[in-house]
């Protein structure tokens, strides 16, 4: 997929290189839940799968399948994420997608992260549609 001067899919309307792309790049930790949502779902964009699994937190990790994500990832067409709401370690968002029969999809979830030696980790979620 080419990244070079396309606008972050985060949505935050910088460019991926100096948005996201760092942070999958390890150049920049995220400071946020937020901002590791955001780049989760731009990781989903451009098919980081090393980036989705290893922003699991540790405990929850294990329990992921990579082949799984990589599937979701590549067979998807990422169109939108909408921040429903956020505090400190929970987001609430829509990812708006197509399938791989192109039909339009949102995945509405309250996710839980957790920050640990100043690095933010996906913890889980709940899936709300």
């Amino acid at each position: 997929m080419t990244t070079q001067n396309t606008t972050c899919y985060c949505g935050n309307r910088q460019p991926y290189e100096d948005c996201c792309m760092r942070i999958h790049l390890d150049q920049k930790q995220a400071q946020t839940a937020e901002q590791l949502m955001r780049a989760r779902y731009s990781a989903f964009a451009v098919q980081d799968i090393n980036f989705l699994y290893e922003s699991f937190y540790v405990a929850t990790r294990g329990f992921q399948n990579k082949k799984e994500i990589q599937k979701w990832a590549e067979e998807s067409k990422w169109l939108q994420l909408q921040i429903v709401r956020t505090n400190i370690n929970t987001v609430e968002f829509e990812a708006h997608y197509l399938d791989a029969k192109l039909n339009l999809q949102i995945h509405h979830e309250i996710s839980r992260f957790k920050q640990t030696e100043g690095i933010w980790y996906y913890v889980d979620g709940d899936l709300l549609s």
